[in-house]
């Protein structure tokens, strides 16, 4: 074992909620941005749920007893916590697939554009190649900032722009971008917006419909720590009819357009109605509390880590104005890929070390259950593997 970690954290620990939550308690845990991290009483929650469908399976999962009442439940108390009409609302197991349902559903032609940052999530980035080599359109990416954004990114559209794409808190960067203002631009040039939320909900105080955007994908299974499987699109009414289902069944005839998402089909929609455990485990625990000691530990976590690597944020951003409880760091030439096996392999650090734009960058993500010496633990490994 690597004497900078043992397998058993000295107490006492400086978090007052990390006994809350079910990681080992051996793990420095630094990387919540990749899957999130349920705490245990949602965690029983949501395995009580599991266990109350399996006494009756046709009595919960039915269409004409208990599910769809159960899906209203969550989807009035999802809108309600981020700013929408749940009319508007529909429930998919992550921002991806939301993603996914509208780039999949948009009527690209030959010689159409979609316009995005360089700092978009790997897996949407090729989901517009894929989307737009199949269709004929061009997917162009703008090397910009959240500074620059909003000017930079309406300056790359054209007559041939159909959709506007980007993060709200961007994945690789951890960068909030100024999405309500872009959305307004974008619709004064008469393009469509589309924002990746997937960071947003439980960082953020979100207005999803004050934002503006055609479609808002958001995650729950991040940062407002609900089980993995729970997710949201929003979407406006005059876009609704232009989205295709995950699955057309029995659902589709019904009246209501949220409604006709409702089914996809057998399987296990228990993490949805976990998701009000969540909102409540937060309201209850006083969680803009630990997200503002959070940002402080992310802040100091830039300034110590850009000190001892001589770097500077991989974006040229240093303003922490719009800080949030991700911050991401440039390496200095190494392996990014290998560096982080080692951090998990020989400290038991687990933290997202990966490639921008062919650099190494380094993200890491403070959640309620970390403190000042998961930060020092960390600092004192790089320090030994790079320097």
């Amino acid at each position: 074992m690597h004497p900078l970690r043992t397998v058993a954290r000295a107490p006492p620990t400086l978090s007052p909620v990390r006994d809350l939550f079910v990681l080992d308690p051996g793990l420095v845990f630094l990387n919540h941005g990749s899957f999130g991290a349920c705490p245990g009483a949602v965690l029983d929650e949501y395995q009580r749920i599991q266990r109350e469908i399996e006494r009756n399976p046709v009595a919960a999962l039915s269409l004409y007893r208990g599910f769809p009442d159960a899906i209203a439940r969550v989807r009035e108390r999802l809108a309600a916590y981020v700013g929408a009409d749940a009319a508007d609302l529909v429930l998919v197991p992550n921002a991806t697939t939301g993603v996914n349902l509208v780039a999949r559903s948009l009527d690209l032609r030959p010689g159409d554009e979609v316009v995005s940052t360089t700092h978009e999530y790997g897996g949407n980035d090729l989901l517009w190649q894929w989307v737009c080599e199949r269709r004929g359109a061009r997917y162009i990416r703008v090397d910009t900032t959240p500074a620059r954004a909003v000017e930079e990114l309406l300056g790359a559209v054209t007559e041939r722009t159909r959709v506007l794409f980007l993060s709200h808190v961007s994945s690789p960067t951890a960068l909030v971008f100024p999405v309500e203002e872009i959305c307004r631009r974008a619709r004064e040039a008469g393009v469509a917006t589309l924002v990746d939320g997937a960071h947003a909900p439980g960082q953020i105080d979100l207005a999803v419909e004050a934002i503006g955007a055609d479609w808002y994908a958001g995650n729950c299974h991040k940062w407002l720590c609900a089980p993995k499987g729970a997710g949201f699109l929003h979407v406006r009414r005059e876009r609704q009819s232009e989205l295709e289902p995950v699955a057309v069944s029995w659902d589709w005839a019904v009246e209501e357009w949220a409604d006709r998402h409702r089914w996809h089909g057998t399987r296990d929609p228990s993490p949805y109605p976990a998701v009000p455990a969540a909102i409540d485990f937060q309201k209850e625990h006083r969680w803009e509390d630990v997200r503002a000691r959070c940002r402080s530990l992310a802040s100091r976590a830039r300034r110590e880590l850009s000190e001892l690597l001589a770097t500077e944020p991989p974006a040229g951003e240093a303003d922490e104005s719009g800080l949030l409880q991700m911050v991401t760091v440039r390496l200095p030439p190494c392996d990014a890929f290998a560096l982080g096996a080692r951090l998990a392999a020989e400290h038991r650090i687990e933290v997202l070390a990966q490639e921008w734009r062919g650099r190494p960058i380094l993200r890491a993500s403070f959640q309620g259950y970390n403190d000042e010496e998961d930060l020092r633990t960390l600092v004192a490994a790089l320090r030994r593997e790079l320097l």
